[in-house]
C-alpha cells in the first residue's frame, strides 16, 4: 500500500468510482454490466493503491455526476416534448428533473461533508 486513504486524491478517485458504479447501475441493461465490470476492476486497484479512509466519501459525491446529467436530458420535462427540424417532429415524454438533481445536491453535499469532516 503506497497511499493514504483520506488523502484528496483518494477522494477523487472515489468519485470517479462512484460515478462508474451509478452509470452501470442506470444502464444495467444496455452497457452497464461492462461499466460495472470496469469499475470494479478500479475499485480493486484503488483499494491496493491507498486503502481504506474517509475518502471514500467520494463514492457519494461522484454518484451525483449520472443523475446530473440524466436531469440534464429531462430539462424540458415533465410530460411530452416536442423536437421539430426542418423535414421531421419527434416527441417523447420527459420526466421531471427536479428529483434528480435533488438526489445528486444531497449526495455531494453528503460525500463532501463526510470526507471534510472526518479527514485527520
Amino acid at each position: 500500500m503506497n497511499g493514504n486513504g483520506d488523502s484528496v486524491a483518494a477522494f477523487v478517485g472515489w468519485c470517479v468510482i462512484g460515478a462508474g458504479l451509478c452509470l452501470g447501475v442506470l444502464s444495467i441493461l444496455t452497457i452497464g454490466p461492462f461499466v460495472l465490470l470496469a469499475t470494479l476492476f478500479l475499485c480493486g486497484l484503488l483499494l491496493y493503491r491507498v486503502g481504506f479512509g474517509w475518502g471514500m466519501g467520494g463514492l457519494l459525491a461522484g454518484a451525483a455526476a449520472p443523475l446530473l446529467y440524466v436531469a440534464w436530458l429531462n430539462r424540458h420535462g415533465p410530460g411530452e416534448v416536442c423536437t421539430r427540424t426542418a423535414t421531421s417532429l419527434t416527441c417523447g415524454d420527459q420526466w421531471s428533473p427536479w428529483p434528480f438533481v435533488g438526489v445528486a445536491a444531497a449526495l455531494i453535499v453528503a460525500g463532501v461533508a463526510v470526507f471534510a469532516r472526518n479527514r485527520p
